[in-house]
């Protein structure tokens, strides 16, 4: 099953790839600011353990969490945050960017305020700050992976650390094999390589551990909707058997591809 953040329709939808059919599981009714209304959601992640859907209504400023089970049982978790990202660890912990205050901080359970563990030193480039943090990323071994949108790079935090290490561009905006152009989705595989959904540019491109570069999987070739094309990737996840799933975002469609991790 994927789960899609469907922005621009203010809901949720779960997509079965084997059957391609869809089915609207969060926000049936037009945009608002209810309990059960959503407004732009940008990113969502799923909470296993209590069965339910973790969103990040990014319009209403505000992350609520939604039943799988009742349409009815939404529930407020962080109010007043200007969230873009969201993601989940193996224990449970909830991990959430705030594009404005230029941070992520992590709640753990029953936690109100959230603790910060990347950037938080205002709006830069300097190893300890970010600069509109978009999608983020959490490795087996809780190390954060952060899209620093505006400085044109993905920034690991170690856990615990006081700055991140980059290890994808950095390089300033451009096209360059050593650059990206507004960083979105990004996904770590077992190998510790980072994917990036480079939006400015409109391809997802591979960036192996230690390496001075990236190499272009999907797309490259120009912004456009042929089969080899995208226009401005946002969102990136994987499957177990290695397919990826791309939102092509200015083409309005979810793209698959098999690629080889090894």
């Amino acid at each position: 099953m994927i789960y899609i953040a469907d922005y621009g329709n203010d809901r949720i939808v779960k997509l079965n790839s084997n059957e391609n059919n869809s089915q609207v599981v969060a926000s049936r009714s037009e945009y608002g600011n209810r309990i059960i209304q959503l407004f732009q959601p940008t990113d969502i992640t799923i909470d296993k353990k209590n069965d339910s859907l973790i969103i990040c209504d990014w319009g209403n400023r505000r992350v609520v969490r939604w039943s799988s089970q009742n349409d009815n049982n939404v529930q407020i978790l962080i109010s007043d945050i200007d969230c873009y990202g969201i993601t989940m660890d193996k224990n449970g912990n909830l991990y959430v960017s705030d594009y404005k205050k230029d941070e992520v901080r992590q709640w753990t359970k029953g936690e109100v305020n959230g603790t910060i563990i990347a950037g938080g030193n205002g709006k830069g480039n300097n190893l300890n700050q970010l600069n509109w943090p978009t999608f983020i990323f959490v490795d087996q071994d809780g190390s954060l992976y952060v899209s620093d949108n505006n400085n044109h790079r993905v920034m690991k935090w170690i856990k615990d650390a006081k700055q991140g290490i980059i290890v994808a561009g950095g390089h300033g905006q451009g096209n360059n094999l050593t650059q990206l152009s507004n960083p979105h989705g990004i996904f770590v595989d077992h190998l510790n390589n980072v994917y990036v959904a480079d939006f400015g540019n409109h391809r997802i491109v591979r960036w192996s551990s230690g390496s001075k570069e990236g190499s272009i999987i999907v797309g490259g070739n120009g912004e456009g909707k042929q089969q080899n094309q995208l226009n401005g990737p946002i969102g990136l996840s994987m499957d177990c058997e290695g397919h990826f799933y791309v939102v092509d975002h200015r083409n309005n469609r979810i793209r698959k591809f098999l690629v080889d991790l090894d």
